[in-house]
């Protein structure tokens, strides 16, 4: 854990709100004219895909937040896994 704020919390916090809003106004300007003519069932399956794809890069980007890498820190091996 760190203890000392860094500049990738802020940065990243607003950088997530800007890349949703974004992606929010794409899919409310394009998407109905793609899945408007859709059937019902179709367009709702369609806009639950849509509503949870954003979160796909959400973890990684979280994790960069942390800790400045891309990537999870490899598992920390303690002493009793070693003997």
């Amino acid at each position: 854990m760190r203890d000392t704020p860094t500049w990738r919390i802020p940065v990243g916090i607003f950088g997530l709100f800007i890349g949703i809003m974004v992606y929010a106004i794409l899919i409310a300007r394009y998407a109905p004219d793609v899945i408007g003519s859709w059937p019902g069932l179709a367009q709702t399956i369609a806009y639950l895909i849509l509503g949870v794809i954003w979160l796909l890069p959400l973890r990684r980007f979280l994790i960069w937040m942390e800790t400045g890498k891309w990537s999870a820190p490899a598992p920390a091996s303690s002493d009793a896994e070693q003997e």
